[in-house]
């Protein structure tokens, strides 16, 4: 399972990828207290680099406030 967190362009860049890890590590979290082993979540911040929707720098949009969930089976 890997756990994207993602941000919008307010903020500064940097602050942005913090911010994005934060937004993932909470879904993680969300997803073990649901039962799921932690053991197979991965987690990555895209901070403002994939934006859902493009936005100019500084602009505040809650589509690219998001975390994705992306689940590989073998």
């Amino acid at each position: 399972i890997l756990v994207v967190g993602h941000a919008d362009t307010s903020g500064s860049a940097d602050y942005n990828i913090g911010l994005s890890n934060r937004r993932a590590r909470t879904v993680a979290d969300a997803l073990v207290a649901q039962g799921v082993n932690g053991g197979v979540i991965s987690l990555d911040g895209k901070g403002e680099t994939a934006l859902a929707r493009p936005t100019a720098d500084g602009v505040r949009e809650p589509l690219n406030r998001r975390a994705t969930i992306g689940i590989n089976f073998r």
